[in-house]
């Protein structure tokens, strides 16, 4: 089960994981560090990413860059509204075929991510429950 611990620290929050894993959280102006909602953004990227990448080296195409882009419109003060992944991909050199099929694949994969594999993007497709718990 997936675990965070998130706790005041003297200069914002930090959140941790059971495996050392930090991160630093501020407010939106802070400096140096993600917002909430950025690591929501940062999360959801992550995961198409981690699913992607490994997909298309397994198919012989590893791109040279691979990198997303996640912006969300904010429809009102604490809530957003649509999320948009935008991919800024580099395929492998080579001869025109050899790119038009690392495109072919890159395009299928993340079609293939985006409606089944990432486990972020397809929580936030739909209504999710969260329980607050204040002993």
């Amino acid at each position: 089960m997936p675990n965070v611990r998130v706790e005041r620290t003297d200069d914002g929050f930090e959140a941790t994981n059971d495996r050392g894993g930090r991160v630093a959280i501020g407010g939106p102006d802070a400096e140096g560090v993600f917002s909430p909602v950025e690591l929501l953004l940062a999360a959801l990227g992550g995961c198409e990413l981690f699913s992607v990448e490994p997909l298309t080296s397994q198919r012989g195409h590893r791109m040279v860059r691979l990198a997303t882009t996640v912006t969300a419109d904010k429809i009102a003060a604490n809530e957003l509204g649509p999320i948009t992944i935008t991919y800024d991909v580099e395929l492998p050199p080579g001869d025109a075929a050899s790119t038009a099929k690392s495109d072919e694949v890159l395009r299928a994969v993340a079609a293939r991510v985006y409606e089944q594999y990432c486990t972020v993007g397809n929580t936030l497709k739909r209504p999710m429950e969260v329980t607050q718990v204040i002993p």
